[in-house]
Order: structure tokens, then sequence, then C-alpha cells
């Protein structure tokens, strides 16, 4: 039976299961999808190990997550584990750039949705659609976490039933005709396994993960607290990274162009999959596919929406954002306003990207730019926390693993776009001067 929250608490509803659907949800188990083409053609054909790295490489990540979740079991995610580990300014930076992540990650979504669901049906707008995807999700956000999630993994269950249909369709095709490259080669690559092209392929590919991290914001509203949301990011993580692989090796197996002819064609990456499905399977399973994308990514922005609105509450909670926001609604147990004002921004930021040719991609890697920051001062709260706060001598768990999580997270910047790269500085420039000018307040010890 749910608790009613106290004044500014959120109430305790979601258990371990509930707690995955969201990451899984945020993440959509066919993120490959989109980015198929890109990641074959940059790792020469090698597209299971590029996700094969790149699983390991933001296990870093997730168990900085998981180290943190139990030292500051706090809704706010990194914006509460940066104010404990290296200091309030810190903290607001940190949640400053994840603001960036997890009220423009949604926007992509809708504008997705919208786009995918006009493709589908002509006859209604875009706009129409993206309109429709924000107000069903925000509604149901409004209504509950409870209630959100259970819709939720009706979502996901459909598109893991969509997944099932590929991979089983992919083996029978397989088992009948045979396969169209070497079946090692998903693996290995085409000519020879190349470490510098998976490498470059992995800064890629790591953004297909953004949104597990998400789980570490329902903290507060877990059954189990801090160590159901631990165990829920680790899993997350391991699940979506074996979906990854699977069904990125069988559509390798499948894929009629060769790694050079789709970097010549760089045009054909992004359809890359679905013109697999298609000449491979059948029109049927690439129809059945963009809807499940289409509805998908509508579902994934009900996670980030969900997450924003937790992140806007949590900072406004400690007064770094307008104290509004740090209430919860006593009948939902929901933060109404925060969630209210993520749809907002959210809807804004879609409207701007629609506006622009390459809208979309832009948006993007701004998204992307934001999460490895925040994903940056996760790992040095770490540090400053247990090495330098509670003098930790556990150097593997402490040291290692987060200045190898900064490592991959510096790579992956490195690659982003330039534009992306500058909106990311002027977005911290600003959090920096604002970070400064409002006068800091106690840390504080939730528990």
């Amino acid at each position: 039976m749910n608790e009613r929250p106290e004044p500014n608490g959120l109430r305790r509803s979601l258990g371990l299961r509930d707690l995955v659907v969201y990451g899984l949800l945020f993440i959509a188990p066919m993120a490959p999808v989109g980015i198929f083409g890109v990641l074959d053609a940059k790792s020469h054909g090698a597209v299971a190990a590029v996700y094969l790295a790149a699983t390991v490489a933001m296990g870093f990540t997730a168990f900085s997550y998981a180290q943190m979740v139990h030292a500051v079991p706090q809704t706010g995610s990194v914006f509460a584990y940066a104010r404990a580990g290296l200091g309030e300014r810190s903290g607001f930076v940190a949640g400053w750039m994840a603001m960036l992540d997890y009220l423009l990650i949604p926007a992509v979504a809708y504008l997705f949705s919208g786009i995918a669901l006009h493709a589908l049906v002509p006859g209604v707008s875009r706009w129409a659609w993206t309109v429709l995807a924000v107000l069903v999700t925000t509604a149901l956000n409004l209504a509950g976490v409870r209630t959100a999630a259970v819709v939720g993994f009706g979502v996901l269950a459909m598109e893991l039933a969509v997944l099932a249909v590929f991979v089983v369709s992919a083996v029978v095709v397989l088992a009948r005709d045979g396969t169209v490259r070497p079946v090692l080669s998903p693996l290995t690559g085409i000519g020879g396994f190349d470490l510098g092209a998976v490498l470059s392929a992995v800064s890629v590919a790591v953004l297909s993960y953004l949104g597990f991290d998400a789980i570490a914001s329902f903290v507060e509203e877990a059954v189990g607290a801090s160590r159901a949301v631990a165990r829920a990011v680790l899993l997350c993580l391991l699940l979506s990274g074996g979906l990854f692989v699977a069904q990125s090796y069988l559509a390798a197996l499948l894929e009629p162009l060769t790694p050079q002819q789709l970097t010549e064609q760089p045009a054909a990456q992004g359809s890359a999959f679905y013109d697999t499905v298609e000449t491979s399977i059948g029109h049927w399973l690439h129809t059945l596919v963009a809807v499940s994308k289409a509805i998908g990514a509508a579902f994934a922005a009900l996670a980030g929406q969900a997450a924003a609105g937790r992140l806007l509450f949590a900072m406004g909670r400690e007064g770094r954002l307008p104290r509004g926001l740090g209430r919860v609604d006593p009948d939902s147990g929901v933060p109404r306003r925060a969630l209210l004002l993520a749809a907002l921004v959210t809807l804004a930021a879609a409207g701007w990207a629609a506006g622009r040719s390459d809208g979309l991609d832009q948006l993007t890697s701004v998204v992307d730019i934001g999460a490895l920051t925040a994903f940056t001062l996760l790992h040095a709260s770490v540090i400053g926390w247990y090495v330098v706060r509670q003098g930790s001598r556990d150097w593997l768990r402490h040291l290692v693993v987060p200045v190898l999580g900064i490592a991959v997270i510096v790579a992956v910047v490195w690659k982003a776009t330039h534009t992306a790269q500058l909106v990311g500085l002027a977005w911290l420039a600003v959090g920096l001067l604002v970070a400064f000018v409002q006068r800091p307040t106690a840390v504080g010890g939730r528990g």
C-alpha cells in the first residue's frame, strides 16, 4: 500500500522491477536501430564488439552511481552526489549540466515520435502527434509514479516483444539462407579487427545508454531505497547491453552492404537497420519495428520527463531553483509543478529543433554534452566523498574506477560536434556564474 507523502516528501511505491522498467524505457530496448549503420561503418563491421566495449565503458559510470546512491540516498542524482562529495557549488553545477540531459532527451524523443508517427499516418501532422505525446505522457506522470510505471511496463513489454520477433525472424532466415557476412565478423570486423576503429565507434555507441542513470532519481520513491536503486542501475545496464549486442550481431550478419559501402554512402547509414530488415525478412517487420520505435520514443520521454521533474524538485527543495518547484502534490505524491515545467521546456526545445534542418542532430549532441559532463562530476564525487572526506583506501572502487570512467567520458566529449561543445561550454559558464552569485546553503543529510 502506498504511503501518503510527508510535506515536500515523495511516496515510496516503486519496486526493483519498476525501477528497471523506467531505466529500460528511457534507454529503449532497440536504441541501436537508429545508429546501427553509423557504427557498422566506423567499426569496419565489428558492431557487436562495439556494444560489448561500450557496455564495459558505461559500467564504470553505473558502478559510480551504485556507490553514490548508497552514500547519498536522495532524489536529485548527480546534484545530490556532487553536493556531498565536492561541495555546494559543485552540486549546483552538476545539476545544472544534468538539466541539459534530463530536460532535452524527452524533447528529442517527442520530436522523433512525432516525425515517425507522421510518416506512418501522413494525414496527421507531426506537430499534432508531438503535442499528443506530450499531453499523454505528462498526464500519466501527474497521475502518480506508480501509474506511470504500470503503463510504462506495458509499453516496454511491447518493445521487447517486437525485438523478440526480430530475433526469432533473423535466426530463422539465417538458418534457412545462411549469413551474408562471416559468422564472427560482428565481433572481429571485415578484413581484420581494427582496435582504433572500434574505439572510435564506442564514442558514439555509449550514447545509446543515456537514461539508465535516471533510475537514481527515484531513490526516495523506491521500496528498498539505495539498495534497490543500486541493483536496478547495474541490472539495467547489463540487460540493455545484452539486448544491444544481440540485435546488432544478428543485423550485421544480414546486412547486405559492406562497411566500406556504408562509409561511401552516408545517407544509407541512418536507415541501414530498417533496410536490412526489409531486404532479409520483409516489409511487415520493417513496419512493425517502425511503429514500435515511434510509440517507444514517446514513452522514453515519459521516463525522461519524470527524471527531469525530480531533478528540478530536488534543486528547488534545496533552494538552488525557485522553492515552489520543491513541493509535492499531496494526492498524487509527485512534484507537480516541476513536472509541468519540464513538460513546457521539452515542448519548447522540440519546437526549436523542428525549425532547423539539422535540429534533431544538434539537439542530440547538446544532450550528450550535458549528460557526459554530469557523469564526470559523478565520478569526481566518488573520489571526493570516499577518498577525500571518508579517508577510504579502497583504491579500486573509489579511485581507479572513477578515474577510468572520467577517461572514457573525456574521449567521448572530444568526439562531439563543435556546436555541441560550444553550447555545452556556454551552458556551463552560465551555471558557474549562477553558482557563484547564489549564496551557498548547508549541505543537508537527508536519509
